[in-house]
């Protein structure tokens, strides 16, 4: 089990798919579900596998897209200044290498800005702000990049390759979030295909998730689920400056369920069946308050009437940067978890969340 996760973990995150171009994450999450279900894909490109006949209808989601950039401008001299998809905090970005996926093939550079030997005093302390930076390619003009294949409105990709590091059981790479979400999802729908589960499962692997969850918005319509479980990263508060009254949640210490978010508060009773079954399990659990961030769980649960739905999540370490970490006991108990929440969502347990 444990190298085959190192190697679906691999696969799903060095896959390049930013919001709205996730076409090649979706044909390696289309290879993975093959055979597990029917597969097909709403128009905007969330994909939908579904399985099982009768039942309750049980939406399995986890997006696709991870948060990278786009061509914005290029400058006479050559180099390329982007806009951001998805939520970037400054202080990650400079020197990092990127991928520019361009009709001619992957063209790679660097962000840079100003070099500080070159700055005042005063402004080497200050952050170096996204507008203020740019990305090289090692051109000297605006033809060479051009010639190079770049276009404006071309999508950027973190370059940073998935990496087992020293203990064995923790995984370096980029795009944890949510790339672990969708490898949960894979997993799941393959343990349910050969244990059995007492509904119709939807395993739906989203897009658009990172600029106002979009895919969410499209998938649940064409699903019209009765109950929801939303796979997702979760933020690690184990690293120095974290107090444990802004976070309790540790790499390594079990799954998480995310009791608030600024878009959703999950069904309580769907809330307590998970913990029930994760106590029965041995499973262990943490409760996450994300107060600054929300998931495709903030537009499911508004569907129609309403769906009772809850997030869980895989703590990781440095989240929106090029290099996320995750413990594989999370990964595998979430995965342990999940499978045996949806087997227990038969019509009387989903019935008895809306009452």
């Amino acid at each position: 089990m444990s190298d085959d996760l190192a190697g679906l973990l691999k696969v799903l995150t060095e896959a390049h798919g930013v919001p709205g171009y996730e076409a090649e994450v979706r044909e390696v999450m289309r290879r993975l579900l093959e055979g597990l279900g029917e597969i097909e894909q709403d128009n905007i490109g969330s994909l939908i596998c579904r399985r099982g006949e009768g039942g309750p209808r049980v939406m399995l989601a986890a997006h696709m897209d991870e948060i990278g950039f786009m061509v914005k401008h290029i400058t006479p001299e050559g180099f390329i200044r982007f806009t951001p998809l998805g939520g970037w905090f400054d202080q990650v970005l400079l020197g990092q290498r990127v991928v520019i996926k361009t009709h001619k093939g992957d063209v790679i550079g660097v962000i840079g800005a100003k070099p500080p030997h070159l700055l005042p005093p005063d402004e080497r302390k200050k952050v170096v702000e996204k507008k203020d930076m740019y990305i090289d390619i090692g051109a000297t003009s605006a033809k060479e990049v051009e010639e190079a294949g770049v276009r404006i409105g071309d999508p950027i990709v973190p370059l940073a390759p998935f990496q087992v590091l020293a203990s064995g059981k923790a995984y370096l790479a980029k795009a944890f979030d949510d790339r672990v979400g969708c490898a949960v999802l894979v997993e799941v729908m393959r343990r349910l295909a050969r244990e059995g589960h007492p509904n119709t499962v939807y395993g739906v692997a989203t897009v658009q998730e990172e600029v106002g969850l979009r895919g969410a918005a499209t998938s649940v319509e064409k699903v019209n689920p009765e109950v929801a479980l939303i796979l997702e990263s979760d933020i690690a508060g184990d690293v120095p400056g974290i107090k444990p009254e802004e976070s309790t949640v540790k790499l390594g210490g079990g799954p998480t369920i995310v009791v608030y978010d600024a878009r959703m508060i999950p069904n309580l009773r769907l809330r307590d069946l998970a913990v029930e079954t994760a106590r029965a399990m041995g499973i262990p659990i943490q409760f996450s308050v994300i107060e600054g961030g929300a998931t495709d769980g903030g537009v499911i649960h508004l569907h129609k009437g309403g769906v009772p739905t809850l997030v869980l999540g895989v703590p990781a370490r440095h989240i929106h940067s090029h290099g996320g970490i995750v413990h594989r006991d999370d990964v595998e108990q979430a995965i342990a978890l999940v499978t045996a929440l949806v087997q227990r969502l038969d019509a009387e347990t989903v019935a008895r969340l809306r009452s």
